[in-house]
């Protein structure tokens, strides 16, 4: 039978130090979960990967092409939320590189003002790399009053060189789909924020 050899010392320390590096190794992996969301947000919208799609800003240069693509209009809530959400117009046809604007509008069901905030994706998945957004209330604080309505504009493009792709030369439908959620802003965080804005203007005003 082989007796231990190793000094009792010797065995704290290495136990320690084994210790140290699995309390170390939990800690990393737990702050690369929290940085690996706003860096898994940037590579969405560089990629489009997920059926994220890219933000634009209007540019001449952009070609229009001949060739249509359906797009259609989804818009959900999530149950905790008490909003009649829904877009004006289900499906719209334009030219890829051509400039649309359509509307969603909200309303707010309940008697008391809520804030919202919604997420987005385009299927099928591939096509988030072309789809471009000018304007977008996606992920921004929405307030609305009780009984309120608001009407929200997206302003979008297709881009022309998804023609280019072999693999999109037989799609003719694209889906663009946001949710509502509640958000974590208070109405009484929103109020306080707009007051300051308010604020802030008037005072340029006089200036």
């Amino acid at each position: 039978m082989t007796e231990n050899t190793t000094p009792p010392t010797m065995q704290k320390r290495s136990n320690a130090s084994v210790v140290s590096m699995c309390v170390g190794m939990v800690l990393g992996m737990g702050g690369l979960a929290y940085a690996s969301v706003p860096l898994y947000e940037l590579f969405c919208q560089v990629t489009g990967y997920g059926g994220t799609t890219q933000r634009a800003e209007l540019s001449d240069t952009v070609n229009v092409i001949d060739r249509k693509i359906n797009v259609r209009f989804d818009a959900n809530t999530a149950s905790s939320l008490d909003w009649n959400f829904a877009p004006e117009q289900r499906e719209v046809s334009l030219k890829l590189g051509e400039t649309m604007v359509i509307n969603y509008v909200a309303k707010n069901l309940s008697d008391e003002p809520i804030v919202g905030m919604a997420s987005f994706n385009v299927t099928p998945q591939a096509t988030g790399v072309f789809f471009n957004k000018v304007e977008c209330f996606c992920f921004t604080d929405t307030y609305i009053e009780p009984g309120g309505t608001l009407e929200m504009p997206v302003v979008f493009y297709v881009d022309p060189d998804m023609d280019k792709e072999e693999a999109m030369k037989s799609l003719n439908t694209i889906t663009l789909s946001y949710t509502f959620y509640e958000s974590d802003t208070t109405p009484e965080e929103m109020t306080a924020e707009q007051a300051e804005l308010d604020a802030g203007e008037t005072e340029n005003e006089n200036l």
